[in-house]
């Protein structure tokens, strides 16, 4: 009976029990022992009680009883006395000694004390001796509705912006109930709107989910789990979780199990621009049977309270770029732009600016650290460099880990700063026998400004300076031609010809060049190309003497310089006279004679067989022939390897293929005829422009 008892009190109210202490010392009706012993382990519990509660508020006769104590030594006889120690005994609870009984003798309240602990004894009337060891226990203030909800943060102010889609959240608000929320009802609220309707609604429960997140965390980091509950099992406990505000910066998933929903971050949050978001989620059965269809709906909508905590973050700056200009040629201390960089965290923290060194390696520019002024440390120029990528970066003056870079962007404008001249490249030339009136050539102007600060360029030649002979016409494209204007040209290869040109950009103010251009009087072929720009080789040569007999000329010379040279490499040293058998070459031989001779016909004025010799062995006798001694001479030298490599005549039949002129070889050719093995020289490419410019050509005019 003891046990159902105790479990009945527990059920109650928690704190009432029932229960048996340890039997009575031995020898009870003799002294008290001097200090406490340890009872058996499985010693009997002689203590029984009533729950104890006791209504807060409770405004009925005073004393309340609340619950009796009682021992099973007690028989009945009036020698057990009771005793309560403890918080609030003797004044705000009181016990009948005989009986047990506990009485509250004053009105409590739950929210100033919830409950109290005491001391519960049993001792013997006449001696104080302790029959049983204390018993602590429990007294709980039962609870009553007797505070209202109140909104510790009201009034609360909250705008929205004009034609939002309905569902929108406004404002997250929050009441607060000082009633027990373990017991009954008295501590769960419910909101509704009184005034506003039909534009406003709030939702009307408040047992919610919480959840914090740092606005610092990437999209994709969890915020938390939901789990709806269901009491089927298996796939009828299956559950599919969706936002019902899809707008926000969050996202909802089901898990694989068809259990909870995992909320995340979709967006980057910031805690400066929202600090809270509520959102509604509906939990929802993936199957539902359909003989209960009508029992639905099958789901329930939760609200989520997600609150976005600050963290330290680093300088913001007001845009995330900077393109700025500035004028090339503009003094050191120019002012450039202004960077501009707060602390999102404290607005009023001091922020420091500074530029990375190796964005501006020439050192081009300076930054103020107080208010992030950027100017120019040295005169920039925008031929050499038009853009200038800086990096600019904030600091917390008190927090120097907190750092942020921006990209800067300098043009250097440009400024009507260089003087226009000719085009690089051009190689001015005037063909001899150009008729008055034809196209020279056309020049070009330069300006290394950009169009907007030179525009196009006139070119002009100054009256009364240039050569009356030619003229300049601007073609109003930053270009112009050279005509002739007269016949009268010197030969080619004579003096240049020396025309002034006047170069006048568009720029305020504009600027002028003034370029030489020097004209030469060249040969050119029949389609204007230019051949050469040198006099003729042959102006001193005798009239029909081709360029084709020159070669043959200059050959025949370079063939007897070979020769005087072998002669002289076969030459012996020292006095020893060789005799003609041991070389077999030819002697010269000094005759001195005084008297004019006949011809070829005087044999008598000196003696013949001095200039003949008898033939070198193997070889056949007779008039000796220079052809076979050049041979003999030229067999031996190219078989000596110690021989130096003294030039000589050589014939060559075929000099090779892959040329467009085939065999340069003098011999069998003939240079005066055009159709000969070479062909025109002009056609033989630019490798030989030279050689066709030289030896080549037609003679000219005269």
């Amino acid at each position: 009976m003891p046990s159902v008892l105790g479990l009945l009190l527990a059920w109650l109210g928690g704190c009432g029990c029932a229960g048996r202490l340890g039997p009575p010392w031995p020898g009870s009706r003799g002294a008290p022992p001097q200090g406490w012993e340890r009872p058996l382990l499985r010693s009997r519990r002689s203590w029984v009680w009533n729950q104890f509660f006791v209504i807060e508020e409770y405004a009925g006769p005073e004393p309340v009883l609340i619950g009796r104590l009682h021992s099973d030594v007690d028989r009945g006889e009036g020698r057990v006395k009771y005793v309560l120690t403890g918080e609030g005994a003797g004044t705000v609870f009181v016990i009948d000694e005989r009986t047990g009984n506990v009485h509250v003798t004053k009105t409590l309240d739950r929210e100033e004390k919830a409950q109290y602990t005491l001391l519960a004894q049993a001792v013997d009337r006449a001696s104080n001796r302790p029959l049983e060891p204390p018993s602590e226990f429990i007294i709980k203030v039962q609870d009553i509705n007797d505070n209202p909800p109140v909104f510790p943060d009201g009034p609360y102010h909250a705008t929205v912006p004009e034609m939002s889609n309905v569902g929108t959240s406004v404002i997250q608000v929050t009441a607060h109930d000082a009633d027990d929320p373990s017991y009954g009802n008295s501590a769960k609220l419910v909101y509704m709107v009184l005034e506003g309707l039909p534009f406003f609604s709030v939702d009307p429960q408040s047992d919610s989910y919480q959840f914090s997140v740092l606005e610092t965390l990437p999209p994709g980091s969890p915020v938390g789990r939901l789990r709806a509950h269901d009491p089927d099992e298996g796939d009828n406990a299956r559950l599919s979780y969706r936002l019902l505000d899809g707008d926000g910066p969050f996202a909802i998933s089901t898990d694989p199990l068809g259990r909870d929903g995992i909320l995340t971050i979709s967006q980057p949050l910031d805690f400066e621009r929202r600090q809270a978001y509520a959102l509604r989620v509906e939990a929802a059965n993936t199957r539902v049977d359909p003989l209960y269809i009508r029992q639905g709906p099958f789901k329930d909508v939760a609200t989520v309270h997600v609150a976005v905590e600050d963290a330290a973050e680093p300088p913001a700056f007001a845009r995330p770029s900077y393109q700025l200009g500035v004028p090339e040629n503009s003094p050191p201390g120019t002012v450039v732009g202004k960077i501009t960089a707060s602390d999102l965290d404290t607005p009023s923290s001091t922020i420091r600016y500074s530029i990375l060194p190796h964005s501006d390696p020439g050192r081009y520019f300076s930054i103020s650290p107080q208010d992030g002024t950027l100017r120019t440390a040295l005169p920039l120029d925008r031929e050499t460099l038009a853009w200038h990528n800086l990096t600019v970066v904030a600091t917390e003056l008190d927090s120097p880990a907190q750092a942020a870079p921006v990209p800067v962007v300098v043009h250097a404008l440009d400024v009507n700063d260089n003087v226009p001249e000719l085009a690089p490249g051009t190689e001015p030339f005037i063909c001899h026998g150009t008729v008055p009136g034809q196209l020279i050539q056309t020049i070009w102007a330069l300006d290394r400004d950009e169009a907007g600060a030179g525009s196009r360029v006139t070119i002009h030649s100054p009256p009364g300076l240039g050569p009356s002979d030619l003229t300049v016409r601007d073609n109003e494209d930053g270009s112009a031609a050279l005509l002739l204007r007269t016949p009268r040209l010197s030969p080619p290869g004579g003096p240049p010809l020396l025309v002034p040109l006047e170069l006048v950009d568009g720029g305020h103010p504009p600027l002028t060049g003034t370029p030489t251009l020097t004209l030469s009087v060249c040969q050119c072929r029949p389609d204007g190309a230019l051949r050469s720009c040198q006099p003729p080789l042959a102006t001193g040569a005798a009239p029909g003497l081709s360029t084709a007999a020159l070669l043959a000329i200059l050959g025949c010379g370079a063939s007897l310089l070979a020769l005087a040279g072998l002669l002289a490499r076969g030459r012996p040293k020292g006095g020893a006279r060789m005799t003609p058998a041991e070389e077999g070459e030819v002697r010269e031989n000094i005759i001195s004679y005084d008297d004019e001779g006949g011809g070829e016909a005087d044999t008598q004025a000196f003696d013949m067989a001095a200039l003949q010799r008898p033939p070198p062995p193997g070889l056949p006798s007779g008039p000796p022939r220079l052809a076979t001694c050049l041979a003999a001479r030229l067999g031996r030298a190219d078989a000596d390897p110690r021989a130096p490599p003294y030039d000589s005549l050589q014939v060559y039949g075929y000099e090779g293929g892959g040329t467009p002129c085939g065999s340069l070889s003098p011999l069998g050719s003939s240079w005066g005829d055009s159709e000969g093995e070479g062909g025109d020289p002009g056609e033989w490419g630019p490798l030989f422009r030279t050689l066709a410019e030289l030896y080549g050509g037609q003679e000219g005019p005269a």
